[in-house]
Parts: C-alpha cells; sequence; structure tokens
C-alpha cells in the first residue's frame, strides 16, 4: 500500500482501535510502527485497568462507555471462532476516600448521573473484602528517606467506593493485536519495523511521511498515535505552536510482589485506587499484586528526553512504592528481588488526552493517552475515526467541535474537550488518575 487513504503512526491499543473503525469505515489504511510487533511500545507494560471514575464528567462518560466494548470483546471485534482473545477480568475497583479526593463526592456525582453502578463501603466493609488491610492513615505520602514515613498520622480510613464493574484487562499487548487482527479483516495494512522520520507536505497540508530506509510513503490523511514518541512526531510536522496542552514522555515504575501469605489476592482481591498512601494495585496473575504510584508531590517526575534514551533499570522508587503499600498491607514482604516494569507514559501537561486535528490539514494526534485512557481504546478509535471524517468533508473542529454520540450509553460529548488548544482543565488530578 503505497498510496493509502491514511496513514497510522503507531501499534498500540489506540492505534490498533483507531485503524479497527477507520476500515470499518471503509479507509484504506496503513498502519506503521517503529517496533517488530503489534502492541510491543507502552501497551504492553500498561496496568489495563478498566475502570469507570475520573474527575471529570466527560472522563467519566467516555470510561463508562469504553467498558462496554471489553465486555463485549468478542463480539466487538467479530474474529473468527476460536482466536486468542485478550481476557477482560472484572474483579471490581475500590477506591478509598481521603481528603485529597474530596471523600469522592465528585466522582460518586458523576456516576450517579451517567448511571454507572456503585456502592459506598464502610471502613469495616473494605476489611471484609480485604482482611489483611490496615487502615490506618498516612498522608501526606512520603518518601522512604523521609523520616516521618510509616507513621501514622492519628486518622482512620473512613470508607471508600467500589465500581463493581471494574477490572483490568490479562493481557494488553494481545488485546491490541486482536484490533490489528481485526483491523486487517477490514482491508487494513500493516508494516513493523518501519520507522518514521519526516512528516511530508505539499500544497498546505499533509501528504505522507518518510521512513528511515528512504522510503516515502504518499497520504491525505496522517494520525500522530505514537505513544510516548508523539512529541517528536508532532515537532516533525510543525504543528507544536498552537498548542497550549504538550505532551512529553514520562518515565514510571511498577511493582509486582507476590501477595501475603494465606491471601488468594488473585481471586479475592480487586483493583484499590489509594490517595492516602498515593498508591494503587490491581491483581496480577501467580497470585501477586500490580502496584503503581499515584504521582504524590514528593515523588520527583522522570521526564525523558525522547522515548529511547531512558533508564530501564528499576531505583529506589520501586522500594518506596512497594513500602508505601505495606502500609495498608503490613504483612506484605518484600522480595530482595526486584521484579515489574520499567517504561514510559505519554503524559499531556494536564493528564488529560488530546484527540484532535492540527494546524496542518490532514494531520491528527491522539495523543497524551498513557496511565489512564488504556480503558478507552475501543470508543477513542470510533471518535477519532468520526473527528477525521468530520474535518476532512469540511467541519471546522476548532471553532465548531464535533459533537460525538456515545453508541453504548447515548450520550453525545463535545470532542473539543480534548483539544490541543484547551486551557489546562483546573479539574484534573494532575497524575496518572486523570
Amino acid at each position: 500500500m503505497n498510496s493509502p487513504d491514511a496513514i497510522i503512526i503507531g501499534t498500540g491499543v489506540i492505534g490498533a482501535a483507531i485503524a479497527f473503525e477507520m476500515a470499518k469505515a471503509g479507509w484504506k489504511t496503513l498502519s506503521l510502527d517503529r517496533n517488530a510487533q503489534v502492541g510491543h511500545g507502552s501497551t504492553a507494560g500498561s496496568c489495563a485497568i478498566i475502570r469507570m471514575h475520573y474527575s471529570t464528567f466527560e472522563g467519566t462518560a467516555l470510561a463508562w462507555e469504553g467498558y462496554h466494548y471489553w465486555r463485549d470483546w468478542a463480539d466487538y471485534l467479530g474474529l473468527p471462532e476460536g482466536a486468542d482473545l485478550a481476557r477482560f477480568r472484572q474483579t471490581g475497583c475500590l477506591v478509598m476516600k481521603t481528603v485529597a479526593n474530596d471523600q469522592m463526592v465528585k466522582h460518586i456525582r458523576c456516576s450517579a448521573e451517567l448511571g454507572i453502578p456503585f456502592e459506598e463501603w464502610s471502613a469495616e466493609e473494605v476489611l471484609a473484602r480485604l482482611p489483611i488491610y490496615a487502615l490506618d492513615s498516612y498522608a501526606p505520602a512520603r518518601r522512604l528517606e523521609d523520616p516521618e514515613f510509616g507513621k501514622p498520622n492519628g486518622g482512620r480510613m473512613g470508607g471508600a467506593v467500589f465500581w463493581p464493574n471494574g477490572g483490568y484487562v490479562t493481557d494488553p499487548a494481545l488485546s491490541a493485536q486482536n484490533l490489528m487482527d481485526a483491523a486487517r479483516l477490514h482491508g487494513a495494512a500493516l508494516r513493523n519495523r518501519a520507522e518514521v522520520v519526516e512528516i511530508l507536505q505539499a500544497g498546505g497540508r499533509v501528504a505522507g511521511v518518510r521512513l528511515a530506509s528512504g522510503e516515502e510513503i504518499h497520504a491525505p490523511v496522517v494520525i500522530n498515535v505514537a505513544g510516548p514518541g508523539s512529541a517528536i512526531v508532532n515537532r516533525m510536522a510543525g504543528v507544536t505552536g498552537d498548542m497550549t496542552i504538550q505532551t512529553r514522555p514520562l518515565r514510571q515504575e511498577v511493582v509486582h510482589v507476590p501477595a501475603p501469605e494465606g491471601f488468594d489476592f488473585e481471586t479475592q482481591g480487586t483493583i484499590v485506587s489509594d490517595s492516602d498512601i498515593a498508591c494503587y494495585c490491581r491483581p496480577e496473575q501467580g497470585n501477586h499484586i500490580l502496584i503503581g504510584s499515584e504521582d504524590p508531590a514528593c515523588d520527583p517526575h522522570q521526564w525523558c528526553k525522547d522515548d529511547l534514551d531512558f533508564d530501564r533499570n528499576f531505583t529506589d522508587q520501586w522500594t518506596t512504592q512497594a513500602m508505601r503499600y505495606a502500609q495498608r498491607v503490613p504483612s506484605l514482604g518484600i522480595p530482595s528481588r526486584m521484579r515489574g516494569v520499567v517504561d514510559l507514559y505519554d503524559a499531556s501537561t494536564d493528564w488529560i488526552p488530546i484527540y484532535d486535528r492540527s494546524s496542518l490539514p490532514g494531520f491528527y494526534m491522539a495523543c497524551g493517552t498513557s496511565g489512564n485512557q488504556y480503558k478507552n481504546a475501543p470508543i477513542a478509535g470510533k471518535m477519532m475515526a468520526a473527528l477525521v471524517r468530520y474535518c476532512e468533508e469540511g467541519g471546522d473542529h476548532d471553532t465548531a467541535p464535533l459533537e460525538f454520540e456515545l453508541p453504548y450509553i447515548g450520550r453525545r460529548i463535545d470532542v473539543g474537550f480534548y483539544s490541543r488548544k484547551r486551557p489546562v482543565n483546573q479539574e484534573s488530578s494532575f497524575s496518572v488518575l486523570g
């Protein structure tokens, strides 16, 4: 395919979803990725959590819509019988009520307005589900070297909110491969080991890409879904001048530790978000617990100059996260061998993604999605396909933003919420929580 209708840069879960939705809509798409295999960028390192709670109404609506595609994954893809599919485990998602999240008032209000099932749990109900927990309060979160680390502040956790529909996908890379396989059934083409080094332009609009090999591929539409490399691609296209929201690669460490002896966290545990200790966790295969950071103020952000040159070794951040979680689970054993994931997020200025056109006609962006958008991949694919069609048919998304219908939940959202030119959204958590 030397002259596709659209080139999609990136085959992570969102890039693959865009390819699937555009191919279904009749576009001849060509997906390009520097990696050797689909889904082997930051998607492979994703915690792949499917949750409904966000600090904004728009974010909540998109996440609730997104849940339904994972629930109906096989039907959504339409792959042949017997295909090896990623699996969604519906464990529920528990969020501790804290001062930092205003006792979850806003999240409860958004969920109630959208009809999302949730339950408010007392401290006793939390302990009934998670008897390994201790509910002393430790806020504010501290680093391990802080002399006050591990000292309770005298308060006690008062309860939590539980979303029973939450869960996680057991193999995020496979989910991207599923989407790309489904896209190819509809005529989409794919090339791995294809590094884009230039965005071609002609006549005042995008004209295609040049690869590291020197090969040129021409197309009237190019979509940047390059994950942690998205900022580099945007600079190639020369489109950053009017962007109030930028993206940068951010290094993250995720901890894997065994569950405490005598408790089967894999089958009895749940996803937990706990801003009192600034950690989230989820069950992991082999009765392990996966622990991530909720980006407290005391933790320095490790921004990287590009998406290739970064330290892939564990640091004292691993130990800090493990020990923070051990405040909540006193029986947690901390192994001497560090296990888990070191990878990059593609993080935006306000941790809310950019789903938008650009100042260069024909060049589109689905950027800043890492950390909190995996769950939205299928509906983000639908929304981007609709946005490209709207703009290519003459719609001015900057002055008259696309209104997009969320098919499952029957709500319309203003896609301008995700504009590259928006003011920094002060409702955001400014963290991985979005």
